[in-house]
Parts: C-alpha cells; structure tokens; sequence
C-alpha cells in the first residue's frame, strides 16, 4: 500500500455520489478505508456533510451530501457490498450518519479505535492521530477536524486534506492491529466486538443512552 506517501496516488471530490468509474474502481476492493465530517456529533440534528473513501492503492474520494440529501446509490452500494471490509475509526459514529442521512447500512465492519483498545493495552491514547503516530511516525494534522463543514461547496484545501488522511491509514492501521489482536490472542474477542457496532448505533440513533449501566 502506497498510504504512507505524502499525497494520494488519485484523488478526486464528487458532488452527491461517486461516478461510475470511481465505484468500478472501488468495488473491486477488499477492504475500503471510510470516513465521514458531519456539522457535529448528534445524529438527527447534525447533518452528514462529507464521506471520505480510500482503497488499498491509496486512490481516495471525498464525497460532498448536500444538505437535504437522502440518498447516494453508488456509494450505498458499496458501503453495503459484503465482500468488502469497511474500515473506520470509531466506527460507530459514521454507521450512524450513514444510516441517519443515507439509509445505509454498512457490513461488513473493522473499527481501528475498539480494535486499538483491545490490541494496545499499555495505552489510553486511542485516537486516530495517536495511532498512525506510533505504527507509522507519521503526525496527522488535526487542525481542521472542528470546522465548518457545511459549507460543501467551499470546502478548503486543507479541510479535504485534513479529510482525506483521516481515511487514507485506515487499512495499514488494520493490518497491524490484526496481527497484534491474533499474537495476544483477542482477535475472536474483536471480531465479536466490531459484530455488536451495528447495534450500539441504533441504540444511539434512537436516543438510548447507557442501558447496560446497572
């Protein structure tokens, strides 16, 4: 994988969807780097606004959901292709606004972030610019993480930067932290956890908070 280059070998920023090319290109993969920028962090009230997507040849595409948009078929496709493995970092709030926004439903999933919890124990830094920084020394620049994104159609150069690394270490980071999670034998323990992500979002979309507190 070329994702520890300093630019994307292909890069390209649609408006609604993917084109057909882009979507031929990414069907053919086997694991598929995903990210999403929404207006805050409530699903409901917070819109999606961006999805980013990486392939193993280190070809992204950030995707512009304009606002009141309520579907995105090719990418719905996608996201929803059981032979290819999504991967997130905290997985669980990008299903959401994927399903919030786009009625999609991903599968299958890989969440670096539960993934990290269960494989780096000598850690509480689980954060995504943590992780790449220790497995790749590499510092992601978070500068534009808390922005607007809204603004769809003046999006910076530094936002969809900022956008398209959040995906682009996305399977790297899963293939060591698989390896790591089999060498300390809790790689059936996360496969098990990435299985109830889907549920805790709908838990979460649904407004039900800590129903497993006692």
């Amino acid at each position: 994988m070329n994702s520890l280059s300093s630019d994307p070998a292909d890069f390209a920023v649609f408006e609604g969807d993917l084109n057909e090319e882009w979507e031929n290109r990414f069907k053919n993969s086997k694991a598929l780097g995903v990210d999403t920028e929404a207006m805050g962090l409530i699903h409901g009230r917070d819109r999606l606004c961006l999805v980013q997507i990486c392939d193993h040849a280190d070809n992204v595409a950030c995707i512009k959901i304009n606002r009141g948009q309520t579907s995105a078929p090719k990418l719905k496709a996608l996201m929803e292709n059981s032979s290819i493995e999504k991967v997130f970092h905290f997985a669980r709030f990008d299903i959401s606004a994927l399903a919030s926004n786009l009625e999609i439903v991903v599968n299958p999933i890989f969440c670096t972030k539960v993934a990290s919890k269960l494989a780096r124990t000598y850690t509480p830094r689980h954060g995504l610019k943590d992780l790449i920084l220790e497995l790749f020394e590499i510092e992601l620049d978070k500068r534009s993480q808390s922005s607007d994104w809204g603004k769809v159609d003046k999006l910076s150069n530094a936002q969809l930067s900022y956008a398209a690394n959040d995906a682009r270490y996305l399977i790297a980071a899963k293939s060591i932290l698989e390896e790591m999670l089999k060498r300390e034998e809790r790689w059936e323990l996360a496969q098990k956890s990435f299985g109830c992500i889907s549920i805790i979002a709908e838990l979460d979309r649904s407004r039900f908070n800590n129903i497993f507190d006692h």
